[in-house]
């Protein structure tokens, strides 16, 4: 998943929404293809507000990648894009645990005993994972340069929002709890990993835009709202050599400035992304035969 998808991931656990199989899948739109460096990365910001994740995958990487990714889904190797999610290997108990009969009055019992009223405890908590959070990111993990100064920005936006969310309060909980349950209900998606590789990724990621804007106006509820931020990202060139160039992408998050550089390079005359590149061809390749040894000659 691009840096641009992970700002929007850590601000939400993607799950998946769509009714039941009887609701039309919308028709993608139908777009120019970008030809300059700035506008690839703009058309990624477009899917993810309009929730088009089919469109996203397509968007970022090129076709012979894609099919590669699409394989590896079907057998079970990968769940790209969504590997790079916080948490993504819990993402079909997660789908699971709000889709089970009697979900909402379960959770909301939770809610009520362990943070109803806990607003100390939850701003202190959200500056303590935003500290972690930062450590983990400057010493750990498959990240780039460009990656970890753009995430550390991320995180700590994240942390003082949530240090100023009004997380405690029951009477949202009752009213964002039942909503996030409907939403995953609707998925078709519980079933634990096996759901997702059986109905492939263009099937999975269409009945999951829907819920990814479900949570979208959950977290604008608690004052977060991830479409306006996304409305206010600029791409601007800074540099360019050949099939390789510079990208600065500017926007805001709840409330406070983001700058990151970004790498993109050239392949086959499109425009993409080098981390999300480079991050897709790992999935690609996770759990494959290895290749065969080269052969001798006699």
């Amino acid at each position: 998943m691009t840096s641009i998808a992970r700002a929007t991931a850590a601000l939400t656990l993607l799950a998946a929404l769509v009714a039941g199989g009887c609701q039309r899948t919308p028709e993608p739109a139908v777009e120019p293809t970008p030809t300059e460096p700035t506008q690839a990365v703009e058309q990624l910001v477009r899917d993810l507000r309009r929730n088009d994740l089919v469109s996203y995958s397509r968007h970022a990487v090129p076709p012979e990648l894609h099919a590669r990714l699409d394989t590896a889904w079907n057998e079970g190797r990968t769940r790209w894009p969504l590997t790079d999610l916080p948490l993504d290997d819990r993402l079909p108990a997660f789908i699971d645990a709000l889709s089970a009969p009697g979900a909402e009055k379960q959770l909301l019992t939770v809610y009520q005993r362990q943070f109803s009223g806990a607003n100390a405890e939850l701003r202190s908590a959200a500056a303590t994972l935003g500290l972690f959070a930062t450590q983990y990111l400057r010493a750990e993990g498959d990240y780039s340069d460009d990656e970890r100064a753009h995430y550390e920005q991320l995180v700590s936006a994240i942390s003082r929002w949530a240090q100023k969310a009004p997380l405690g309060d029951v009477q949202l909980a009752r009213q964002t709890i039942p909503s996030l349950v409907a939403g995953a209900r609707h998925t078709g998606l519980a079933g634990g990993p096996e759901r997702f590789r059986s109905l492939g990724m263009t099937h999975s990621l269409e009945r999951m835009g829907p819920f990814f804007e479900r949570i979208k106006r959950v977290l604008k509820v608690y004052g977060l709202d991830v479409d306006a931020d996304l409305g206010t990202a600029r791409a601007s060139l800074i540099a360019r050599d050949g099939d390789h160039a510079r990208i600065r992408l500017q926007y805001t998050l709840a409330g406070k400035p983001i700058e990151a550089e970004l790498g993109v390079e050239r392949r086959s005359g499109h425009w993409y992304l080098t981390d999300a590149l480079r991050h897709a061809e790992a999935e690609a390749w996770r759990g494959a035969p290895a290749a065969p040894p080269a052969a001798h000659a006699p």
